[in-house]
C-alpha cells in the first residue's frame, strides 16, 4: 500500500489518517511530557507522540532502534529481529 518514505512526505494530518485506518497499535509507553503509542503500519513501525497537556499528536516517526526508548518496548513485547527502519 504505502512505503516508510511515501508516509513520511505526508503532511501530518495524512499520517493520522492513515494510521488510523490501516495501522495497529501495538502498544502505548509514557516518555517525559508524551505518551507515545507505536504502531506497526504494513511492515514499519511507527512512534505517535502525543502530547497530552496540548491535546495533539506532535509528531510521528520511524521507530529508532538505537535510541533508549526501544528499552521499554523490548521490555514489553517480542519486536522482529529485522525491523523496517
Amino acid at each position: 500500500m504505502i512505503s516508510r518514505k511515501e508516509f513520511q512526505l505526508q503532511p501530518l494530518r495524512q499520517q493520522i489518517g492513515l494510521l488510523y485506518e490501516h495501522g495497529a497499535c501495538v502498544m502505548s509507553i509514557r516518555y517525559y511530557g508524551y505518551k507515545v503509542n507505536l504502531y506497526l503500519l504494513e511492515n514499519f513501525y511507527l512512534e505517535v507522540f502525543y502530547n497530552h497537556k496540548k491535546d495533539r499528536i506532535e509528531k510521528i516517526a520511524p521507530l529508532d532502534t538505537s535510541h533508549s526508548r526501544m528499552n521499554f518496548y523490548v521490555d514489553q513485547i517480542k519486536l522482529p529481529v529485522t525491523l523496517s527502519v
